[in-house]
């Protein structure tokens, strides 16, 4: 039976580049750690996969970085650095290196969907031998989870970072001859109104890394409150 891979596709957290819109927020250095506590969490997924596991860093230049994410005792682990291009155009190029090195079932996550449970990955492996595609919707209209059996349909034109996206995702696998599976609903951290939720999510979650980052969304979260109750005129 063909493994199914997980593909870890991430940035390197640091000032200035991790999520600008929390940054515009909350001040770069407080993006930048919640970037670090958004990554651990998916590590914390891939740490956990029963199969292959690849981190795909931004640049290459991070391949060093990325090699030491993971402990040595995890077996499976590939770095394959992203390269130049839009999100499309660079999942592509990844998908097809990947298939060439032999894995077909391929499942691609971001560093920014923590309220991915595992039953979500249960969900996505078990529609997968069904289905060319398997996509986990996001609120906000992108996809917190991409997973396929084939290599992707042409990407670069899609409206990435758009509400757009995952319907016109779907819409390209299905132009290309491939059956869709929608599973579920979920969301990403993008903006300080998703910490809100991501306070609520997380409080029963007992993941350690999931707890850290609730911790720190609580934080982040009742400062802003702090913050707008100073501005208050009376």
């Amino acid at each position: 039976m063909t493994e199914v891979a997980l593909i870890l596709v991430c940035k390197r957290p640091a000032s200035g580049i991790a999520k600008q819109r929390l940054a515009a927020s909350l001040g770069r250095e407080a993006a930048t750690r919640i970037a670090e506590a958004l990554l651990a969490c998916a590590l914390e997924d891939a740490g956990d996969w029963a199969g292959p596991v690849v981190i795909a860093p931004a640049h290459p230049s991070d391949h060093a970085w990325a090699d030491t994410l993971l402990p040595r005792s995890r077996q499976s682990v590939r770095i394959q650095p992203q390269a130049a291009g839009n999100l499309g155009q660079r999942l592509n190029i990844l998908d097809r290196e990947l298939r060439g090195m032999g894995l077909e079932q391929l499942v691609y996550i971001g560093s920014d969907a923590p309220a991915l449970m595992a039953s979500d990955y249960a969900a996505v492996n078990e529609a997968l031998p069904f289905h060319d595609s398997v996509l986990i919707p996001a609120d906000d209209g992108g996809v917190v989870l991409m997973a396929s059996r084939h290599e992707w349909p042409m990407l670069g034109g899609l409206p990435w970072s758009t509400a757009r996206l995952g319907t016109a995702l779907a819409d390209c696998c299905r132009a290309a001859g491939q059956s869709v599976a929608i599973l579920g609903r979920s969301f990403d951290v993008d903006e300080h109104d998703d910490l809100v939720r991501l306070a609520v999510a997380l409080r029963t979650d007992q993941r350690p890394a999931r707890r850290i980052l609730h911790a720190l969304a609580c934080d982040f979260v009742q400062q802003g409150q702090q913050r707008e109750a100073n501005h208050v005129e009376f």
